[in-house]
């Protein structure tokens, strides 16, 4: 397994890490995603600390915290060989106080996740989405004195918008407190809104990419394609409405991209998927999960190999759209692609 560093920081972390949004099996989202237990949780986790992957990301609102406590119990005894992420933010409940990240709200869920996890400290905290309600000073100061007491080693964001989470960096800056290293965002070969704004942010800060849902939802499997559609026993029929959207046409194009690279190299479709992100600007690490051990063994085998650079550039083609204005000039007229030339 290849170690990369997560942004500019000192953490290093396995290229590919495990996603445990299977595990627990509560409620309409997480029951179609998987239903792993503690016994299954703990034989997937071995199998990833066979290879390498020893970053474990999960949520307080997945499974309503039961996969946080399943993770903790599989890992009882071996706290110390693993890195552990989870992120809150999110609503745990109906009240005024179940949601955000206020100074109040953040410490209560930020103790609430140790007594799940069984354990005394969090490798990283990820902020789930932005909470337009606290006052950015009040949440970096928030996180500073949590990092300060051992609590958290590390502070990032998921899915926020690139100019709030620059306001964040230049507020610790201004403070002296402990800047956002990593953003958890979805980034896939049929979704790559990523590199338009928040990739470049990500290589001025020092923001690593921590890659959420690579296979697209559930798209890129091998099992859905020009002539396949989606299969009776997919989740994709009760999780479609939660998935970010693509066009029909756009993911069969690229889906046909990656079969033909596939069959030139011997590996499944979604090996191709996670091995071209791998090679992405900022990517610390891509999460991957799994129902069971054959998909998780199919997908570690994504790494220890390269693409070709005409492999990259015929996946590259297949998948790029143009982006949303203000950034799509850049892309259509010469004199604009002159001035700012893309990041990746």
């Amino acid at each position: 397994m290849d170690y990369r560093q997560l942004g500019s920081s000192g953490l290093r972390v396995p290229a590919l890490s495990f996603g445990t949004g299977t595990f627990g099996g509560e409620g309409p989202l997480f029951s179609a995603w998987g239903q792993s237990d503690a016994r299954e949780a703990r034989r997937l986790i071995d199998i990833c600390l066979e290879a390498g992957v020893t970053l474990f990301d999960t949520a307080d609102v997945y499974s309503n915290g039961a996969s946080e406590e399943i993770l903790g119990e599989a890992l009882r005894g071996r706290r110390g060989d693993v890195l552990i992420s989870t992120k809150t933010g999110l609503p745990m409940g109906d009240g005024p106080q179940d949601w955000g990240v206020s100074r109040a709200r953040l410490i209560r869920a930020v103790e609430a996740a140790l007594k799940r996890l069984g354990t005394d400290h969090l490798d990283l905290l990820q902020l789930h989405a932005f909470d337009a309600s606290t006052p950015v000073e009040e949440l970096m100061g928030t996180l500073d004195g949590l990092i300060a007491q051992g609590k958290l080693r590390y502070a990032g964001v998921s899915n926020y918008p690139g100019w709030q989470l620059m306001k964040a960096q230049a507020v610790a800056d201004r403070h002296g407190w402990p800047r956002f290293v990593a953003h958890q965002v979805y980034y896939s070969l049929i979704g790559r809104a990523y590199e338009d704004e928040l990739m470049p942010l990500g290589l001025d800060q020092g923001i690593g990419a921590l890659v959420w849902s690579p296979l697209g939802w559930g798209r890129l499997t091998g099992r859905i394609g020009r002539d396949r559609p989606i299969p009776a026993g997919s989740r994709l029929h009760e999780t479609e409405q939660f998935a970010p959207p693509v066009e029909t046409q756009h993911l069969y194009r690229v889906i046909d991209a990656i079969e033909i690279v596939a069959a030139e190299t011997g590996r499944t479709v979604p090996q191709i998927a996670l091995n071209w992100l791998l090679r992405r600007p900022t990517v610390s690490s891509v999460i991957i999960g799994a129902r069971n051990e054959e998909q998780l063994r199919q997908n570690l085998e994504a790494v220890g190999w390269s693409l070709t650079p005409e492999q990259v550039a015929a996946l590259d083609a297949a998948s790029e759209v143009l982006p949303p204005y203000p950034h799509t000039p850049y892309r259509q007229q010469e004199g604009f692609a002159r001035l700012a030339p893309r990041a990746v």
